[in-house]
């Protein structure tokens, strides 16, 4: 689990967006968090304390005063082994208290008594003209300075009925980034740019040649990079996936489009995974009209050409990337891999078995270089994206 072992302190103050306070203290408490709540009074009228407990399993503290402690020093005790503190939601009111470090009740009080080794990330949550507001932003920027971690806000529709910045994060996104906050930077300062996911190559209008994959693996693989501080751009074949927040996604169908995505922003990248499944072949007799069938013995003839080899063209570049390459093979992994390295002209390639990974949430990866291969053993894909990220930043380093 991705925060197992983690102790995390979730402030609730007031908004609407309490109620996603109440999702995200669920999804942490899944990923292996111990969670304990603290609501300012005015998060109390949004949702109960009851429900926060009922949540977490946790007793919630509302009150400075609260005498539940032997030592009647909730604001003190209640972080000297937390992992972190998360402000969710954070209010306009609330970030002002921040910024000046004014603390007249349990929550903002122990916001400035926690250790300094206890990272403090909020999720801002107001309407869009507060968030706008001046004072605000001057607020924001003081936290920032102060080392504070903001997540979002995100922009959308609000409560109030507006449009614009101040909308909260949704419940997975806060999770993506608190998890992140707990991963090392390996890659910070690093721009990396991806691909993921299957092509589809159209016969006609509304039938095409694909692939099974799902994209998972490349997500995964574009996650990690971000939670290890890099800048990343994903160019995605046809996928149900959802983009890792913070990630920019590209959306290709075929081929070539994926190759003309890549070449277009190669350029200033420090790292490109080739991770997607890229169809050898399209069809180069491809009709503009629907493909009847006329009689039973009917069957049309299908033409077939090569698609560009996006690896190897980005290997070729005078100032290439680091690159890294996927071979998903059917059989003779070790054989095929290391001579598809070789032949790709690339310092490391990732090799699996296709039929064992692809939509499957669990993979197991070899990993091809000049000294020979390693094998990462079969885990749920986001360990290995994690695992393998690790390895490709050794490698980049030394």
């Amino acid at each position: 689990m991705d925060l197992a072992g983690k102790k995390i302190v979730l402030g609730l103050t007031g908004g609407v967006a309490c109620y996603k306070a109440a999702m995200l203290s669920r999804d942490l408490g899944r990923a292996g968090a111990s969670v304990q709540v603290v609501m300012t009074q005015a998060a109390t009228q949004f949702i109960t304390a009851v429900t926060m407990q009922a949540l977490t399993g946790n007793t919630v503290y509302t009150d400075q005063w609260d005498a539940r402690m032997e030592n009647n020093m909730p604001h003190i005790n209640l972080t000297r082994d937390a992992d972190a503190v998360v402000i969710v939601p954070c209010s306009t009111d609330f970030i002002s208290k921040l910024a000046h470090g004014a603390c007249d009740d349990l929550l903002s009080t122990l916001c400035v008594a926690r250790p300094a080794h206890v990272p403090l990330m909020v999720a801002p949550a107001m309407n869009v003209e507060m968030w706008q507001n001046p004072a605000t932003q001057r607020n924001v920027r003081q936290l920032r300075e102060d080392g504070i971690v903001l997540l979002g806000p995100d922009a959308g529709a609000q409560a109030c009925g507006e449009m614009g910045e101040g909308r909260m994060l949704e419940p997975a996104q806060l999770l993506e980034e608190i998890v992140a906050a707990f991963q090392p930077k390996l890659l910070a300062g690093r721009r990396v740019l991806l691909t993921a996911g299957p092509t589809f190559e159209p016969i006609d209008p509304v039938r095409g040649i694909t692939n099974l994959s799902s994209g998972k693996m490349g997500y995964a693989v574009a996650r990690a990079a971000r939670e290890a501080g890099a800048e990343v751009t994903l160019v995605s074949g046809p996928t149900a996936l959802d983009a890792p927040y913070g990630v920019r996604r590209i959306d290709v169908q075929t081929a070539q489009q994926m190759h003309d995505a890549v070449m277009a922003n190669v350029a200033g990248q420090d790292l490109f995974v080739a991770v997607a499944a890229v169809a050898d072949w399209r069809v180069a007799n491809a009709s503009t009209q629907k493909l009847k069938k006329n009689g039973e013995n009917d069957v049309p003839h299908l033409e077939f050409a090569q698609n560009p080899d996006i690896l190897a063209g980005v290997a070729a570049l005078p100032h290439r990337p680091y690159c890294v390459g996927f071979a998903a093979e059917s059989e003779n992994l070790e054989q095929y891999g290391a001579a598809k390295r070789v032949r790709k002209n690339i310092p490391l390639l990732v090799g699996n078995i296709g039929h064992q990974t692809f939509g499957r949430d669990d993979n197991a990866l070899m990993l091809f270089d000049e000294q020979g291969h390693t094998s990462l053993p079969r885990a749920d894909k986001q360990t290995l994206a994690r695992q393998l990220v690790r390895e490709i930043a050794r490698r980049m380093a030394s």
